[in-house]
């Protein structure tokens, strides 16, 4: 008994159990649950920022007394990442910056860079530097965004090219990452970033994976500035090959959304994308792309199973169910249990709807997911020198991130054309 004790006082075991209150005030007080303010010029922001505070300070000290860490310091350390954080977060929601898709943690990821490598980090603001313990709850609250009922809404087709351009798009790019010289942890969190959502899938990909936070927050970097490029060309690239094989045009604009879905890295760079094209490429490409982020689970499941089942170099270990379960990081049965119960009280048309018609609960959780994952880049930027980001490695990583992506537009554009250009009309 003592034994699970202990074990079910590691990080990745308190991680899920420190997610459990955030989703269920995402459950049951969603409208008391504040999110991140655009501006800082109001006491009602205020306001938010303080509940927010309250809730991230309550859950890293409770994790961390749970878990046996030293706890003196963490006020102060942590009132510094938290600005930092807001101040990200705050320059993501502005409107042209959220345009092209650049999101918080890209800039958490600079302002702890820049204090890195500007200045001494102080002993006093080290307690609350816990990136991994952030992430991993980032990680569980993201689950409860990804719906199962989304896929459904993509039909057979979206659901096939999914699963297709998914595959084939993941062992592409872990294949030419190896071709580079590339680490096998950062091949596997490259090829779930391109082929997937970019910096979700990432960012679950490393703690899955235990990749090394310094190239995870430069493959992140490389997603986000990639997307800015990739929003204008793909339109650019839909309507000058796609009018030469298509002559209806919604057929046309319905392929476009289909590509560009599959093959822009972030969800707020596929709306923007697909927008430029025209409404009926927006509404195809986001049906694709939700049914495209179910996906994040189902690879990170599949590479814990390979990392965990196959034995460590050097040891006569063999796979056997008690040594994955040993070896399987226990915080993504948190992300698939939060995805499957937020799954079913969906199914069952439980959540609230706000104005504009989106789900209240998920999109609590979604901030709450956001929130701690800035806090995480804050940190990965504060334990980061610049000398590590242009490093020989790094550029290996650049290579094989770009070589991917453009596998990827040339074999969704294949898959999409087929699905929704050929087979699809052949159905009615």
């Amino acid at each position: 008994m003592a034994k699970l004790k202990e074990k079910l006082r590691t990080e990745d075991w308190v991680t899920v159990w420190m997610s459990i209150p955030l989703l269920l005030m995402a459950l049951l007080i969603p409208k008391y649950i504040p999110s991140v303010p655009s501006t800082l010029t109001t006491w009602a922001a205020w306001g938010q920022i303080g509940v927010l505070f309250v809730i991230v300070f309550v859950v890293l000290y409770v994790g961390q007394a749970i878990m046996g860490r030293k706890l003196r310091g963490m006020l102060p350390s942590l009132i510094v990442i938290f600005a930092l954080s807001l101040i990200a977060q705050i320059i993501a929601k502005i409107p042209a910056i959220k345009y092209y898709g650049l999101e918080s943690v890209f800039f958490s990821v600079i302002l702890g860079l820049l204090i890195r490598n500007l200045f001494k980090i102080p002993e006093w603001m080290k307690p609350a530097i816990q990136g991994e313990f952030f992430i991993k709850i980032g990680v569980v609250c993201l689950g409860a965004t990804i719906l199962f009922s989304e896929v459904m809404k993509s039909g057979i087709f979206g659901l096939i090219q999914a699963v297709l351009v998914v595959a084939s798009v993941w062992f592409f790019a872990f294949w030419i990452s190896k071709k580079f010289g590339v680490d096998e942890k950062s091949g596997m969190i490259l090829s779930s970033g391109v082929s997937i959502c970019g910096v979700s899938a990432c960012i679950t990909a490393a703690r899955v994976a235990g990749g090394e936070d310094k190239k995870l927050s430069y493959i992140v970097s490389v997603v986000l500035i990639v997307v800015v490029a990739m929003i204008y060309l793909m339109p650019w690239l839909a309507n000058m090959i796609l009018p030469l094989l298509i002559e209806d045009t919604h057929l046309m604009q319905e392929v476009a959304g289909a590509w560009i879905g599959s093959t822009v890295d972030t969800t707020s760079g596929v709306a923007a994308s697909s927008a430029i094209h025209s409404e009926v490429a927006n509404q195809s490409a986001m049906i694709i792309k939700a049914a495209q982020n179910v996906l994040i689970g189902v690879v990170a499941f599949f590479i814990a199973l390979y990392l965990s089942a196959r034995g460590e170099k050097g040891t006569s270990q063999r796979p056997s169910i008690g040594i994955v379960w040993e070896k399987f990081p226990k915080f993504i049965i948190g992300f698939v249990l939060a995805s499957l119960i937020f799954s079913i009280i969906q199914a069952h048309g439980l959540f609230t709807p706000d104005s504009k018609g989106k789900l209240l609960e998920p999109a609590v959780a979604k901030n709450f997911a956001n929130l701690f994952f800035s806090l995480a880049f804050v940190c990965i930027g504060l334990g980061t020198r610049l000398k590590e980001i242009i490093s020989r490695e790094n550029r290996r990583i650049l290579w094989s991130f770009l070589c991917a992506q453009g596998f990827n537009i040339i074999v969704t554009f294949v898959i999409a054309y087929v699905l929704f250009g050929v087979v699809k009309p052949m159905f009615g």
